[in-house]
């Protein structure tokens, strides 16, 4: 059922707020309005667009700085880190990340942006990855927007190892899981 307007903007201050990288098509999809009606109520809002929230959000999320490596070299957009603890990034697969036969994400860079997000959680000035243990749980195309989210499950910092576990998302669907063992610095 459609809201009018007032309530329509209200809800979706309310859902950006809670879900701060949803899209307008999905928002679109959400209020049963075009996309055109939701660029203009954010707009109207002063709701910035997509990339300027996630930006946002990184920079105001990324207090811990990378140490394990630059973060240039970090596959994806990282918007959320505590070092030791847990990170987010997002990676929007785009035409250099498919198979230009069938629109299908390439897996390296899904292992890729897990990978590097194990190490970008590392409290160390080195992390490597000593093994890991994939799983791809469904086919990623072009245009859709993947979520990593990584959680240190077991740090020994005196023997110079943590286990990271990355699960990645297209929504709410799982579609890529691992566990890193990561090499560190021995930390006494």
């Amino acid at each position: 059922m459609r809201k009018n307007k007032k309530e329509r903007q209200e809800l979706l201050q309310q859902t950006i707020r809670s879900t701060p990288f949803i899209t307008d098509e999905e928002l679109a999809e959400k209020f049963e309005v075009s996309i055109q009606t939701i660029r203009l109520d954010r707009l109207e809002l002063s709701i910035p667009e997509l990339r300027e929230r996630i930006k946002s959000v990184a920079e105001q999320t990324l207090q811990d700085e990378v140490k394990s490596l630059p973060i240039d070299e970090v596959i994806g957009e990282i918007v959320d880190l505590n070092l030791d603890e847990q990170a987010i990034s997002i990676l929007e697969i785009k035409d250099e990340h498919v198979f230009s036969r069938n629109q299908i994400a390439r897996g390296h860079h899904l292992f890729a942006q897990a990978n590097s997000l194990a190490v970008a959680v590392i409290d160390d000035e080195l992390a490597l990855t000593a093994k890991a243990s994939i799983r791809f749980s469904r086919q990623v195309k072009q245009g859709e927007r993947v979520v990593a989210k990584a959680k240190v499950m077991n740090l020994d910092k005196p023997k110079g190892w943590t286990a990271v576990a990355v699960n990645s998302y297209v929504s709410e669907e799982l579609v890529f899981s691992g566990t890193f063992e990561m090499y560190r610095s021995k930390q006494t």
